[in-house]
């Protein structure tokens, strides 16, 4: 499956099936549903919501000899937020793994917002990982080994891997300051060229709109998740599509058809 990403008015965000997934900053907020595509896009970012407090921490990530400090905002959340994921701990990887294909099958693939995607889905070349980490930090090591056992992977047998991650960077602001330190992990691990990685998160916003516009729904998954995507694969799906730039202009046309109301209907059974 190849991830999307739109590029213009709107909040945070990634996997978006309205333009091939390529990085591109995330320091300032997430891509707008209108903007184009670019390997370095800066989009504008959202403000912290009322009541939520921002710590800062340092992570060392090393490149050769030299390590550049970043600086993650992580949001501390209240009492109520931590007894729902604690609440929510019952559900099962196979149970995340089984909401994430029916979020692919009936959005993803069922409203065509990507339409290189189902190739690789029906081909049983997605590689499905839920993360148990409860910190950034951790939850970083384990992408460095996603992303190193995904360029060792042969494309046939694997094209791409969702790394969802239930427990940690659940909020959308902490999450899309997460995104610079993935593009990072990439450079240290020599995989620029080779690599990306495109997001998708439950309250994904694009720059420039309302938290409620329906085009942010191209992006929301049932959980937070990075898409890791072999550049080689983008490449080949832009040269098969003569005009990209429709896709993501179709997919705002598809979503805001659709409404609110037809998208709570795709998901009764």
């Amino acid at each position: 499956m190849l991830s999307m990403v739109l590029g213009g008015r709107g909040s945070p965000a990634v996997l978006t099936p309205s333009k091939p997934a390529t990085w591109r900053s995330h320091s300032k907020g997430a891509p707008s549903a209108s903007s184009t595509a670019t390997v370095a896009s800066t989009i504008s970012g959202p403000i912290p919501s009322p009541g939520i407090s921002v710590a800062e921490i340092d992570c060392g990530i090393g490149f050769g000899s030299r390590v550049v400090k970043r600086v993650i905002r992580i949001l501390e959340v209240g009492e109520i937020r931590l007894r729902a994921v604690a609440e929510d701990h019952s559900i099962t990887a196979d149970e995340i793994i089984g909401a994430t294909r029916r979020w692919l099958e009936r959005s993803v693939i069922g409203l065509n917002l990507c339409p290189f995607a189902e190739s690789v889905y029906r081909g049983d070349r997605v590689r499905f990982r839920v993360s148990e980490q409860r910190s950034a930090s951790a939850l970083l090591e384990e992408l460095r080994t996603e992303l190193s056992d995904l360029h060792a992977a042969d494309p046939l047998q694997c094209e791409t891997t969702l790394l969802i991650h239930p427990w940690v960077l659940a909020d959308f602001i902490e999450y899309n300051d997460f995104l610079d330190v993935c593009a990072a992990t990439i450079a240290e691990l020599g995989l620029e060229g080779e690599l990306q990685v495109a997001s998708f998160h439950p309250q994904y916003q694009f720059a420039g709109t309302q938290s409620e516009d329906i085009e942010n729904y191209t992006n929301r998954s049932p959980y937070p998740m990075l898409h890791l995507l072999r550049e080689a694969s983008i490449e080949r799906a832009i040269a098969a599509m003569p005009d990209t730039d429709e896709i993501y202009r179709r997919n705002i046309r598809t979503l805001r058809d659709l409404g609110h109301a037809g998208w709570q209907r795709l998901w009764r059974d």
